[in-house]
């Protein structure tokens, strides 16, 4: 169950948020500002590509560098094919990944390795695996890893991840949230736009720094949830099945880790899917037993400090239209005629990476919300 006056009560939040969820989403804009200051002394600005890559290959483990991923296929998706390279197995040592390169990969290929841990043997042997091939290798990793020292023995270049300003948060909570997502995503969005895959300038990241400032203003544990976008969606999500659906190249990913930070950080099952194909896909979850009418099994059974069933509930991401039909009316008509509740997340004007910025950081305060008012810690 939801204790929404929890929602109401920053004090009791800030003391129940022992993971520092709400302090990371609020910190967003200033791990996007750390890391672009890091990438410049780390020499990005000066780079000199001599033209595109055949490929981007990225590597590395968790929510965060999986999300790294996701996004940056999305927005260089018509420019050359971002791939992640998923673990092939696990290593010798207990629960390590282990990451290969694919035959195919050379010399006209770009390998980026994103981690905040730095320590995984596996990707260490991945660069010098790719050095050997000839692909050009840029990590972004914690200073003084033992990855660092792996990437500049390959004649890569390492930008030290941005770390958080404080220390007191559970450390796997934090390699998940957005804090690290930011730390990680900032430095390869200006690579890429020095290679000519997107077009993330500097000024372009202030503009997303920027943006998730007043994100974070709007959102923040002192705002009502009356007018407060995030604790609105999490209270609408309570005994809730979120089906996510998105629409737009920037809101496809964010409703993708959206739900995998639901699962990951707040415990919570949901579903994403990209529309129109969300409509077949996700149609049969409102008609069946997540209906908002089903009715249990057995109407006898003692239901006393039994758990509410969850109900479908439709969250669907947009990003701005530029032109072009839509989706959000059918997906809308479909809801509406199974009874099923929808909630609505639209951000404001502005560039892409803005946009896809606050789908972000609104999303990512809402877990953090639901994780804290539903288990009542953090």
């Amino acid at each position: 169950m939801l204790d929404e006056t929890l929602l109401d009560a920053p004090e009791e939040l800030a003391r129940a948020d022992r993971r520092g969820l709400l302090r990371g989403a609020a910190e967003a804009g200033a791990r996007v500002r750390t890391a672009a200051r890091h990438s410049a002394e780390a020499g990005l600005g000066e780079l000199r590509p001599d033209g595109r890559p055949r490929a981007v290959l990225i590597a590395g483990p968790g929510t965060a560098a999986s999300g790294v991923a996701d996004l940056l296929g999305a927005l260089a998706a018509p420019s050359a094919p971002v791939i992640r390279l998923h673990p092939t197995g696990v290593a010798q040592a207990p629960g390590a990944l282990r990451w290969a390169l694919p035959g195919w990969a050379g010399p006209v290929d770009l390998l980026l390795l994103a981690t905040t841990d730095g320590t995984e043997p596996s990707l260490a042997v991945l660069a010098e695996q790719a050095y050997r091939r000839g692909c050009t290798v840029v990590a972004v990793a914690p200073e003084r890893s033992p990855l660092g020292e792996a990437v500049a023995g390959a004649h890569g270049l390492l930008v030290p991840m941005a770390n958080a300003p404080y220390q007191e948060y559970d450390e796997s909570a934090a390699a998940a949230g957005p804090g690290a997502l930011w730390a990680l995503l900032t430095p390869l969005l200006l690579l890429l736009d020095k290679v000519g895959l997107v077009t993330a300038p500097p000024e372009a990241l202030q503009r997303v720094a920027d943006r998730l400032d007043r994100t974070a203003e709007r959102c923040g544990p002192a705002i009502a949830t009356y007018s407060n976008p995030a604790k609105t969606l999490a209270a609408e999500l309570a005994d809730a099945l979120p089906l996510i659906w998105s629409e737009g190249a920037g809101a496809a990913p964010a409703g993708r880790r959206f739900a995998a930070t639901l699962a990951e950080l707040a415990g919570r099952p949901a579903l994403a899917a990209d529309l129109p194909e969300a409509l077949p896909a996700h149609g049969v979850l409102l008609s069946g037993a997540f209906a908002a009418g089903a009715d249990p099994d057995d109407f006898f059974r003692d239901r006393v400090d039994e758990p509410g069933a969850l109900r479908a509930r439709v969250v669907l991401l947009r990003d701005r239209p530029a032109g072009g039909l839509s989706a959000a009316p059918a997906a809308r008509e479909l809801a509406l005629s199974h009874d099923t509740a929808i909630s609505e997340i639209e951000p404001e004007e502005g560039g892409e990476l803005e946009q896809l910025a606050e789908l972000l950081a609104v999303t990512d305060f809402a877990t953090a919300y639901l994780s804290l008012a539903t288990r009542g810690h953090g």
